[in-house]
C-alpha cells in the first residue's frame, strides 16, 4: 500500500522503502489529490486550499513547483506509471489504484463487513472489519488537522471508523467471541458519550461476559449523559436492553476449569523451590512472553507433589482456570498431545462434536480460547519437547508448569528447577507429619530412629511416604521395627544411586504391608491402562463384594500407592496410579496373570456397557455378541441403579478405549470388538466421529490378524456408516467405494449366518444406491434388508429397512408408498424404544406429509421429532428436522422458513454434516430468490450444488441447479448462458433419477432460454 493517511502521512515505494512526501504544502496537495482521486480539481480551488484563501502573487508558479514535487513522489512510488497525475485545462486529476491508498481500502473493507453482517455471515464480517480497523495507526493526518477543507473528510472517516467499531462488536457478539471486547468498547464509549449504538454494544458485551452489575451501571451512565446534555431519553434499543437486564435472572456462577488434583496436606520442605516457583507464577510485572517453568529430577523425587502444591497456592493469580494433564511420559505409551488437547478443549467449554479431528486445528483452537485469559497449565510427566509444544498457549497471560524425568532443553525460554532428594531434617519432618503420633517427635528433632528411616529410604519422598503409611496403618509397630525391616537389603535399595530401584524397594515395602486381598487388587488394577480407573473395577477384578473391594481401595489410597481423584459425572469414585507405581506393580506380576486380569477388566467394561447401551439413542444395529468372557457385574449394576446411561459412557469412554487398545495389543480380539461395538451409539450421539472411526480401525486390524471374521464384519459395519454418511467431504468416488464396501459387508454377514448384520449392511447398501440415483436397485436392497430383519426379529433393522424403502420411493416421487413405509418404520421404532430412530422416522414422516401437501400433519410430525432430538442432544437428527420445517414454512410462504434454515445450516456447519449443509443452503437460496435477491441466492446455490456433487443424490442436486439457473437468469445478474448450462445439467440428473416432472420443468426452462 503506497499511500497511508489513516495516521501520519506515509508514502512507500513498491519495494517497501519510505518515500519523503516533501514540505507541508506539497503534502497538502498530495493529500487533496488522493482524497479526490479520479476527479479533476481546479487550480484555483487548490490554490485557495493551500493558502487558506490568501494566496501570494506567486501562488500559481509555486503550485507548478508543488505539482512537480508530487510527480517526483509518484515516480518513486510507481515507476511504471500506475499512479499518474494528469494536467488539463480544467485542472489536475490523480489516477491511482484504490488498493494503493489506505482510505480507499478501509472504505471497501468496512463496506464488505457491513454487507456480510447484514447477511448474517458473522465470521466473514469480523474478518473484513478487523482488517479495516487495523489500517488505522492513529488520528487521521494529525499534523494537517488545522486545514478547514480537510475537516469534512476527517469527520466522515471518524464516523466510518466508529461505525466499523460498532459493526465489528456486533459480529463478535454474534460469534460469542467476547475476549478483549469489553475493554475495547469501554474505551470507545468513554470517548463517545452520546453514541447510543456503541453503548448498546458495550452493554451487551458486559452482559455476555456475566458482568450484569457493570452493564446496569453503563446504562445509567449513557442515560444520564443523554438527559444532561441533550434533554432526551435513551432510544428504543437501549431501553429494551435495560429491560432485559432487569428481567433476566442473575447469571450463573462462572466456573473456569479447575483440573488440579488435590494438594498433599502434609507437604513438607522444598522451601527454596516453593519460593522461586511462587515468585515466577505470580510476577509483580506482566511477563513479555509465555512463561514456561519446568521441574525435573529422578523418579519419585516429588516433582508432581511440588507442582500441584505451588499451583494451588498460585491459583488466585489465574482466575480463568487451571488445567492439568498427566502426559504419562515415564511409561511406554505417552499420551498423544492431540488427546490432551481434546480434554482441555472440552474443559474450556467446547462440545465434543466441535472438537476438530485434526491435531493442528485442535492446537489452534486451544490457543485461540486461551488468548487474553490468565490460565495456569500444569503438564505432568512430560516425555519430550514434541509432546509438550502443541500444549503451549500462545499468550503471555498464561503460564505453563511442567514436570519431567529429563530436562527438556529444546523448549525455548523454559526455566528449570532440579529437584533433589530430601535432606535428613526435611525427611524427618515429612515422616512426623504423616505418622502424626508420639512415635516421631512433633518437631522431628533428636529422633535418631526417624532419621534412620529417612536415610534407609534414600531421602526419596515416595519411599518416606510409604514408610509413614506403613506406620500409620500399624499403630502397634515401633520405629525400631520399621528400621529393622528396612535394613534387610533384599527388601530395600540394591544401590542408592540407581533411581528406579529406590522406588521398587519402597513400593515392595508398601506392598508387604497390605492385606493379601489389597495386594492382589493393587497388582490387578495396575495391569489396566487408562488415565484413571473407576472404583467399580475393583469389585470386578477382586471378585469380592463392593464393600470389601472398597475397603481394599481405601487401603491402597492410605498407602499412597493409589490416588483418589474425585468422582465422575456418573457418581462413582475414580482413582489414578503414579506411573512408577503402576510399572512396579506390573513388574511384580506375571504375563499369564496380566492376560487374565486384562480379559476380566475388559469383560467388566463390556458387561456393564451391554446393560446400559440400550438406553442410548443412536444407530439401531443388530447386537452381535461374541464369546468374550463376561464377569458377574450384578453388584456393580446394583450400585449404578438409576444412573443415566449417557453419564456412564461420558465417564468411561476414555478408559474403555484405553482397554480396547490394550486388548488389541495383547491379542484379545474377541472382547475388543464386542466392547467397541457397544461404544458406537455413544460415539454417534456425542459426535465423536473421529474416535469412532479410529477405534473401529484399530479393532478391525486386530480381528484380521486373528482371523476373527465376525469381529471384522462388526467393525466394518460401523466404519461403513461413519465414513460414508457422517464423515465430511466425501467425494463421489468415495461414495461409490462405500457402495462396494456395503455390498461386501452384506456378503460377509450372510457367510457368517448373521442375518441381522446382513440386514444392517443391506440397508446401508440401499441408502447408497438411492443416493447414487439407482432407486430401483435401492428398493430391491431395502426389501432384502426387511426380509432378513423380519426373519430374525431385528426390530432396528426393520425400522431402518422401512426408512430406506421410503427414501427410495420418495426419490421415485411415489409419495404414498413412501409415507406407508414410514408409518411402518414408526411402529417398529416405538416398539424398539430407540429415541434416535423414533425422531428420525417422525422427521421423514413430516417431510413426506409436507411433500404430499398435508402441511399441518407434516408440521406436527416434525415438531415432535425436533423435541425428541433436542432432548437427547442429537444434533444430526435435529439439523435435518429443521431443514424439513424450513421447507414446510417455505411452501406456506411464512417468515419462519429463513430462521429454520439458518439454524439447520449452523448445526450442519458446526458438526460437519455436508449433506445437511447442501440442503439448508438450497432452501436459503430459494428464499433469497423469492425475495428478489438473486445475487445472494446464487451464492447460496453455488455452494449447495458443489456440496451435492460430492454427496450424490441426483434429484437434490438437480433441484439446486434449477434454482441456480433461475438466479443466474435474473436480469440483475443477466447470465443466460450459465443459467442454460445449469438447467441442461439439471435435466440430465432428473432423467437419471427418474423424476419426469422435474425433467419436464428443466426442459421447459431450457427451451425458454434458447428461444
Amino acid at each position: 500500500m503506497a499511500f497511508r493517511l489513516l495516521g501520519d502521512l506515509e508514502v512507500q515505494a513498491a519495494d517497501g522503502r519510505p518515500v519523503a512526501a516533501g514540505r507541508r504544502k506539497q503534502r497538502v496537495l498530495l493529500v487533496m489529490l488522493l482524497l479526490r482521486a479520479g476527479s479533476v480539481i481546479r487550480a484555483d480551488e487548490i490554490i485557495d486550499a493551500l493558502w487558506d484563501g490568501y494566496p501570494p502573487s506567486s501562488a500559481r508558479a509555486n503550485l507548478h513547483s508543488y505539482v512537480f514535487g508530487v510527480r517526483h513522489v509518484l515516480d518513486q512510488v510507481a515507476p511504471g506509471g500506475s499512479s499518474r497525475l494528469v494536467t488539463s485545462s480544467a485542472g489536475y486529476r490523480l489516477d491511482v489504484d484504490g488498493a494503493q491508498c489506505d482510505v480507499d481500502v478501509f472504505d471497501a473493507l468496512a463496506a464488505d463487513g457491513r454487507r456480510a453482517l447484514d447477511r448474517g455471515r458473522h465470521r466473514e464480517a469480523l474478518d473484513h472489519l478487523t482488517r479495516a480497523l487495523g489500517l488505522w495507526r492513529g488520528p487521521f493526518l494529525p499534523d494537517l488537522a488545522d486545514l478547514g477543507w480537510l475537516v469534512p473528510h476527517a469527520a466522515r472517516l471518524a464516523e466510518s471508523r466508529l461505525t466499523a467499531v460498532e459493526d465489528r462488536a456486533e459480529a463478535c457478539l454474534a460469534l460469542g467471541e467476547h475476549a478483549g471486547l469489553v475493554a475495547e468498547l469501554a474505551a470507545a464509549a468513554a470517548e463517545n458519550r452520546l453514541r447510543e449504538r456503541l453503548w448498546v454494544a458495550y452493554i451487551r458485551a458486559l452482559q455476555a461476559t456475566g458482568q450484569r452489575t457493570e452493564a446496569l451501571a453503563a446504562y445509567e451512565t449513557i442515560r444520564a449523559a443523554l438527559a444532561d446534555e441533550l434533554g432526551v431519553d435513551p432510544g428504543r434499543a437501549l431501553q429494551g436492553l435495560y429491560a432485559q437486564l432487569l428481567d433476566e435472572p442473575a447469571p450463573p456462577e462462572h466456573r473456569p476449569p479447575a483440573l488440579l488434583p488435590p494438594a498433599v496436606a502434609d507437604f513438607t520442605g522444598r522451601t527454596e523451590e516453593v519460593r522461586r516457583l511462587r515468585k515466577a507464577l505470580s510476577p509483580h510485572t506482566p511477563p513479555a512472553g509465555l512463561t514456561v517453568l519446568g521441574i525435573t529430577g529422578m523418579a519419585g523425587v516429588g516433582k508432581t507433589t511440588l507442582a500441584v502444591h505451588v499451583a494451588h497456592s498460585a491459583a488466585p493469580a489465574y482466575p480463568d482456570g487451571r488445567l492439568f494433564a498427566n502426559l504419562a511420559g515415564a511409561g511406554p505409551n505417552p499420551v498423544p498431545a492431540a488427546d490432551v488437547l481434546a480434554r482441555f478443549l472440552r474443559a474450556l467449554g467446547v462440545p465434543s462434536p466441535a472438537v476438530p479431528p485434526d491435531p493442528d486445528e485442535r492446537a489452534e483452537l486451544y490457543r485461540t480460547l486461551l488468548d487474553g485469559r490468565r490460565v495456569l497449565v500444569v503438564l505432568d510427566n512430560a516425555a519430550s519437547e514434541a509432546q509438550v509444544r502443541p500444549l503451549l498457549p500462545g499468550t503471555a497471560g498464561c503460564t505453563v508448569l511442567l514436570t519431567s524425568r529429563v530436562r527438556l532443553s529444546g523448549l525455548e525460554g523454559a526455566r528449570w528447577s532440579e529437584l533433589d532428594v530430601l535432606g535428613e531434617e526435611d525427611g524427618v519432618h515429612m515422616l512426623a507429619r504423616i505418622v502424626n503420633d508420639a512415635r516421631v517427635d512433633d518437631d522431628g528433632t533428636a529422633n535418631t530412629e526417624a532419621a534412620d528411616v529417612v536415610h534407609l529410604c534414600g531421602g526419596l519422598p515416595l519411599a518416606v511416604r510409604i514408610a509413614g503409611a506403613r506406620l500409620t496403618s500399624r499403630p502397634s509397630w515401633t520405629l525400631a521395627r520399621l528400621v529393622a525391616l528396612l535394613r534387610d537389603e533384599k527388601r530395600r535399595l540394591d544401590r542408592l544411586d540407581i533411581g528406579d530401584l529406590q522406588v521398587r524397594a519402597s513400593l515392595a515395602l508398601s506392598e508387604d504391608a497390605l492385606r493379601p486381598s489389597a495386594r492382589r487388587l493393587f497388582r490387578a488394577l495396575a495391569t489396566v491402562d487408562g488415565p484413571d480407573l473407576p472404583g467399580w473395577l475393583a469389585t470386578v477384578l477382586s471378585d469380592e463384594s463392593p464393600e470389601r473391594a472398597s475397603r481394599d481401595l481405601d487401603d491402597l489410597v492410605d498407602a499412597h500407592v493409589l490416588t483418589a481423584v474425585g468422582t465422575d459425572a456418573a457418581g462413582p469414585a475414580r482413582y489414578r496410579f503414579h506411573d512408577l507405581v503402576r510399572l512396579y506393580a506390573r513388574d511384580a506380576g506375571t504375563a499369564d496373570s496380566a492376560d487374565t486380569v486384562l480379559r476380566t477388566a475388559a469383560g467388566g467394561w463390556l458387561a456393564v456397557a451391554e446393560q446400559l447401551e440400550p438406553g442410548l439413542p443412536g444407530p439401531c444395529y443388530a447386537p452381535l455378541p461374541g464369546p468374550a468372557y463376561r464377569p458377574d457385574v450384578s453388584a456393580v449394576l446394583d450400585d449404578l441403579a438409576g444412573i443415566e446411561p449417557l453419564d456412564w459412557f461420558d465417564a468411561e469412554q476414555a478408559g474403555a478405549r484405553a482397554v480396547i487398545r490394550q486388548a488389541c495389543a495383547a491379542g484379545l480380539h474377541e472382547v475388543a470388538f464386542d466392547l467397541a461395538q457397544r461404544l458406537e451409539k455413544y460415539f454417534d450421539v456425542r459426535g465423536m466421529y473421529a474416535e469412532w472411526a479410529a477405534t473401529n480401525r484399530l479393532v478391525l486390524a486386530a480381528c484380521r490378524r486373528a482371523g476373527n471374521r465376525r469381529g471384522e464384519a462388526v467393525m466394518l459395519r460401523g466404519l461403513v456408516d461413519v465414513e460414508t454418511w457422517i464423515a465430511e467431504d466425501q467425494s463421489r468416488e468415495a461414495m461409490a467405494g462405500s457402495l462396494a464396501d456395503a455390498l461386501a459387508l452384506q456378503e460377509k454377514f450372510v457367510a457368517l449366518g448373521e442375518l441381522g448384520g446382513a440386514a444392517d449392511a443391506a440397508g446401508m447398501y440401499s441408502w447408497g444406491l438411492t443416493a447414487a440415483g439407482r432407486r430401483d436397485e435401492g428398493i430391491a436392497a431395502a426389501e432384502q434388508a426387511l426380509a432378513w430383519a423380519t426373519e430374525v426379529g431385528h426390530l432396528g433393522g426393520q425400522a431402518r429397512a422401512h426408512v430406506a424403502l421410503a427414501l427410495a420411493y420418495r426419490e421415485s416421487v411415489q409419495l404414498a408408498e413412501a409415507v406407508d413405509h414410514l408409518q411402518r418404520a414408526l411402529e417398529r421404532a416405538r416398539e424398539l424404544g430407540n429415541p434416535r430412530w423414533i425422531a428420525t422416522v417422525l422427521q421423514f414422516l413430516g417431510i413426506g406429509y409436507s411433500e404430499y401437501g398435508l402441511l399441518d400433519e407434516g408440521e406436527a410430525f416434525l415438531t415432535e421429532s425436533l423435541a425428541i432430538s433436542e432432548r437427547h442432544q442429537d444434533s444430526y437428527t435435529s439439523a435435518l428436522t429443521r431443514i424439513g420445517l424450513a421447507r414446510l414454512h417455505l411452501r406456506r410462504g411464512d417468515a419462519e422458513a429463513r430462521p429454520s434454515a439458518e439454524a439447520a445450516l449452523a448445526l450442519a456447519r458446526e458438526h460437519r454434516m455436508t449433506h445437511h449443509m447442501a440442503d439448508a443452503l438450497g432452501i436459503l437460496g430459494e428464499i433469497a430468490l423469492n425475495e428478489g435477491r438473486p445475487a445472494e441466492a446464487a451464492e447460496y446455490l453455488r455452494e449447495s450444488v458443489a456440496l451435492w456433487r460430492t454427496r450424490g443424490w441426483p434429484r437434490f442436486q438437480a433441484a439446486a441447479l434449477v434454482l441456480l439457473g433461475r438466479a443466474l437468469n435474473d436480469p440483475a445478474l443477466n447470465e443466460p448462458a450459465a443459467a442454460a448450462e445449469a438447467w441442461r445439467e439439471a435435466h440430465a440428473l432428473f432423467v437419471t433419477a427418474g423424476d419426469a416432472e422435474g425433467a419436464a420443468t428443466a426442459a421447459q426452462l431450457l427451451e425458454s432460454s434458447e428461444a
